[in-house]
């Protein structure tokens, strides 16, 4: 009997179709030679601290560095702390036996870092010595399983990714135990949790809003003209190159413009541009796609995705990489054969012709390939599934599109001695911009030469404001993620470049932002992501230090992906993760300081037993059963110990002035306890409102 285990329930049924084992039993199916069963996700985890030896947070037991990483069931939180889960208990008793019937494995967990890892810790935990292979797939077709049964790899060949994967979880464990107790202890009050990963992209979050809040918007003025086109009704709009802080300089120069009121050609270029269709869809670029287009999380794609996968409509989604090697781009023909006869896309992939092999690069595929469609015909797709369905399969067919060919002309005039430039643009060969029909109206320019004359049908000065980075996005943080803050890095190859030293991973960037937004450090208004309080406190007291430091973070990844690679040894990045553990503990725990506190003298307003301490950024009852905090900081003001007693004693403080709005405006409110002693603003009335009109809770 051989033994298969896939990941979870969904994928072992399919396996289990194929195989041919089709009986169905408690916890597996089995048939035909065949126990197939499923892990669950992790079923098996690092033991907690206790597990050790070291109860509770103690200052004198830091930094926790285990001889050798204990293995337990995975853990539930409970009223009564950490107990292990009773269903993955049960299911690793079903795997055991089954193994102990078994003559060999095969593993089917997803073919990933993370799937490897699910099932080299459970391999372990049971003392399992029997030998295993690797179901390596990128699809789950019937046709792509029976081909991986048929072309079963050593299980030792993946003993790089395992290590790879030990390594990720065992700096994980070391970093965020180590460094959420340390500030834990430093606080005295409450936990702050922190982590390997989690606490640099919460780092990028409050350093954007930051800037964004603390940008001060200057005046920018720029000079126009405009000269009749070649079509009679149109007209050619010139810009200046230069742009003006200071209105009086600009509207001097706009005088002497008006006055002479023509230019002077001093260059004409002409030239061909080509652009190259997109490559294909990574996870990462589709959900940062699906978030500008469709304003959907990094985690509702990924969800959607995965459901497409488990439907066989798609390839493995969790992957990084843009490219697909020879022997998968000889299919492609095959699946727009299929696709144009069920989609909207029919017309676009008969016009296609050769097919465009951009995307098409061996030494560029990791784990995995790009995504894909699968032959197999999407039907009764929900809304949003069909949304991210239509994404993949449009992307295909610009991806293998031809270039998109465009005649551009640049012109720049003088006046006044001021410079000017237009640019104009008309599409020769629309090529893959065709496949979502964008804009393609031409801007034609007259043909000029230099030294010509240009008069003037009309001039004009704008006046604007410089405005401030956009908070970010799930979009722009996915990207920031992506190349470990570096800005800017837009060209597609440069991204890939920077890959192997972003922070996290495809797989795992979505469920950080979701864990910084469980754990109110951040939120989401609208498409932003807005750090709470709490979340700017916690900055403030990590912002210089290694734990948040983007940049680092980004090299550990790029380690990982060397052991990965078998370029670096699990151990020698094991020693310097616990070198780095020591260093951000040791930086925490001197964090008392910041967290010095005295009493307020003010009874707790929402359990009445504990007394308020005043802390630098909170102000927290010193009951621990209780703990209520209430940050100090609010819309950009740090209310001070006089007003906090109003706010504790009182209910609410007087009118204050110097909070800020979300759009930067300054304004005067109350600040208030609600129900459930959060604060919100009361507003004073307007001058000539109604007696009574009560504005509480209304933000401006």
């Amino acid at each position: 009997m051989i033994t298969i285990l896939a990941e979870k329930p969904s994928v072992a049924r399919e396996i289990a179709r194929v195989t041919g084992a089709m009986k169905k039993e408690e916890g597996y199916y089995t048939g035909n030679g065949y126990h197939v069963t499923w892990a669950l996700g992790h079923l098996v985890q690092p033991a907690l601290p206790d597990g050790y030896g070291f109860k509770g947070f103690r200052k004198d037991s830091l930094p926790v560095i285990p001889e050798e990483f204990m293995l337990i069931p995975r853990q539930v939180r409970t009223d009564k702390g950490y107990k292990a889960d009773a269903a993955a208990v049960k299911q690793i008793k079903v795997i055991t036996k089954l193994w102990q019937e078994s003559e060999g494995i095969i593993v089917a967990t997803d073919c990933a870092r993370e799937g490897e890892l699910i099932f080299r810790y459970l391999y372990a935990y049971t003392g399992c010595t029997l030998p295993f292979r690797r179901l390596w797939i990128s699809s789950l077709t019937d046709a792509a399983i029976r081909k991986g049964m048929k072309e079963l790899k050593d299980g030792h060949e993946y003993d790089n990714l395992y290590l790879a994967a030990k390594a990720r979880s065992e700096a994980d464990w070391l970093v965020g135990i180590n460094g959420t107790q340390a500030l834990t202890v430093a606080a005295g009050r409450g936990t702050y949790s922190v982590g390997r990963v989690q606490t640099p992209t919460l780092a990028m979050v409050c350093k954007r809003y930051r800037e964004n809040r603390r940008f001060t918007p200057e005046p920018v003025h720029q000079l126009h003209f405009s000269v009749p086109s070649v079509n009679t009704d149109a007209v050619v709009k010139f810009a200046s190159v230069e742009k003006w802080q200071d209105k009086e300089e600009a509207a001097t120069l706009y005088d002497k413009v008006k006055t002479k009121m023509c230019a002077t050609v001093t260059k004409a270029e002409k030239r061909q541009k080509v652009e190259n269709p997109p490559l294909l869809y990574d996870l990462t670029t589709l959900q940062k796609e699906a978030n500008t287009k469709h304003g959907f999380t990094a985690e509702q794609t990924l969800e959607l995705v995965q459901k497409l996968y488990e439907a066989k409509l798609v390839t493995y989604p969790r992957t990084s990489s843009r490219h697909i090697p020879e022997d998968v781009f000889e299919e492609v023909p095959l699946l727009f054969e299929r696709l144009a006869g069920h989609s909207e896309l029919a017309d676009k992939i008969k016009t296609l012709g050769e097919l465009n092999r951009r995307s098409v690069d061996a030494s560029k595929v990791t784990d995995h390939h790009a995504l894909l469609v699968t032959p197999n015909r999407p039907l009764a797709l929900y809304k949003n599934e069909k949304i991210i369905y239509d994404m993949i399969a449009r992307r295909m067919v610009e991806a293998f599109s031809p270039e998109c060919v465009k005649d551009t002309t640049s012109v720049e005039a003088e006046c006044c001695g001021v410079a000017f430039e237009a640019k104009g643009c008309i599409v020769r060969k629309e090529g893959w911009r065709s496949v979502y029909g964008e804009d393609k109206e031409d801007t034609i320019l007259p043909d000029w030469k230099e030294g010509d004359t240009l008069a003037m049908a009309g001039c004009s000065m704008s006046s604007g404001m410089t405005r401030p980075k956009p908070l970010h996005t799930e979009s722009s943080l996915l990207a920031a993620m992506e190349t470990a803050g570096r800005e800017g890095v837009e060209d597609e190859e440069a991204r890939q470049a920077l890959k192997d030293c972003g922070i996290g991973t495809p797989a795992t960037r979505a469920a950080i932002i979701e864990t910084l937004l469980r754990r109110e450090y951040m939120t989401r208004v609208k498409k932003s992501l807005v750090p709470t309080e709490k979340g700017l406190a916690l900055y403030s007291i990590v912002k210089e230090m290694d734990i948040a430091d983007v940049e680092m973070t980004g090299q550990w990844e790029a380690e990982l992906a060397k052991i990965e690679k078998g370029k670096t040894a699990h151990e020698a990045f094991m020693r310097d993760i616990e070198a780095y553990t020591r260093k951000i503990t040791t930086e925490l725990l001197a964090s008392d300081k910041i967290f010095g506190h005295k009493a307020s003298g003010c009874a707790c307003p929402k359990c009445g037993k504990g007394t308020m301490q005043f802390y630098g950024k909170v102000v927290r009852c010193d009951n621990p059963e209780c703990a209520l905090p209430v940050f100090r900081q609010i819309a950009g003001k740090t209310l001070t110990d006089g007003e906090m007693t109003d706010l504790l004693t009182e209910g609410k403080t007087g009118v204050l002035g110097g909070f800020k709005s979300r759009q930067g405006k300054p304004f005067s409110a109350a600040v208030a306890f609600d129900a459930d002693f959060n604060t919100n603003f009361i507003f004073p009335e307007a001058k000539g409102a109604r007696k009574g009109t009560n504005m509480k809770g209304k933000r401006k």
